[in-house]
């Protein structure tokens, strides 16, 4: 659109088709059905004479809002408060984050076999890591960390145990030119569907977890990883196997994730406070407080 960012339904607004149906890429945004297409802020119409009887001229995709922090864009359907506001103090850690970042990496979509708030809580406490991430996530041996709230929002600053790894981490840092690092593993929670992670900011997850339309207990979930920008273009040959390693790793991470989300049905969730809440549990609740008042708003 002539340079301007457009977030829209992804349904052509005559009789509803997809315009894009590929999960990324770069294509003219056009209708198969009847040719539809969106150039330069309108809608084309092919045959439009044939549509005197309605408002053809003012006919326009369903939009959304758009806002920005940093190279981060968001978008609402009817948001309840201004992006900085939803966003506080996290606001100018995810802006020099986004400042850091580079590429995408990799692109994972599936359906998660579970309510949408079943898979959030699963990202946000660190209890269950040992048992389901033994191999994967658990080998960096996290500390217990910190837990800062920030109204709506939540981040997970854990140090990493594992003094092997993390000696061969502190020796990347030379490599990468980024605006932000947490030297640890750092899990940023922005209520109500998005995880962003990273350990040492050298590679970042960020994960949704979206409601679906098909059913309550299934939940739309889309990875993406990215690498941080380095200082020197060369670095790459040798940093490829160590994103593409952290890829696969996040991938296994939330497949065994999938896995144990599944065995959780629809009824054992509620906004109420976890009756058996652990010390590694302290954001659920939080997540359900949230949930609450969320509510509240919506009902006024």
């Amino acid at each position: 659109d002539m340079g301007n960012v457009v977030a829209f339904d992804n349904k052509c607004p005559h009789r509803g088709a997809k315009i894009y149906t590929e999960d990324s890429g770069n294509q003219i945004a056009s209708c198969k059905y009847h040719r539809w297409a969106y150039r330069n802020s309108k809608i084309i119409v092919p045959d439009k004479h044939r549509f005197a009887d309605c408002d053809i001229n003012n006919v326009d995709l369903n939009k959304y809002q758009l806002a920005w922090c940093g190279e981060f864009i968001f978008l609402g359907i009817s948001p309840y408060f201004e992006l900085s506001q939803q966003l506080g103090n996290v606001f100018e850690i995810l802006e020099k984050i986004s400042f850091s970042i580079n590429k995408r990496q990799d692109l994972n979509r599936y359906d998660f076999l579970c309510y949408w708030a079943i898979a959030s809580e699963n990202a946000l406490e660190p209890y269950h890591i040992s048992f389901i991430h033994s191999k994967t996530l658990g080998i960096l041996d996290l500390e217990e960390g910190e837990n800062i709230f920030d109204t709506l929002n939540s981040i997970w600053f854990a140090p990493v145990g594992n003094l092997k790894m993390k000696k061969q981490l502190l020796s990347m840092r030379n490599f990468f030119d980024i605006s932000y690092q947490y030297e640890g593993f750092m899990a940023l929670y922005l209520f109500p569907f998005t995880l962003l992670n990273s350990t040492f900011g050298y590679s970042y997850g960020l994960h949704h977890f979206f409601p679906s339309a098909e059913s309550e207990n299934k939940t739309k979930f889309t990875s993406r990883v990215f690498s941080s920008k380095l200082l020197k273009p060369e670095f790459s040959e040798f940093l490829d196997s160590f994103f593409e390693s952290y890829a696969m790793s996040v991938r296994k991470v939330f497949d065994e994730d999938h896995e144990i989300c599944k065995l959780i049905s629809r009824d054992s969730w509620s906004m109420e406070p976890l009756k058996y809440a652990s010390e590694l549990e302290v954001k659920i609740n939080h997540f359900r407080q949230m949930c609450r008042e969320s509510i509240l708003k919506q009902a006024k």
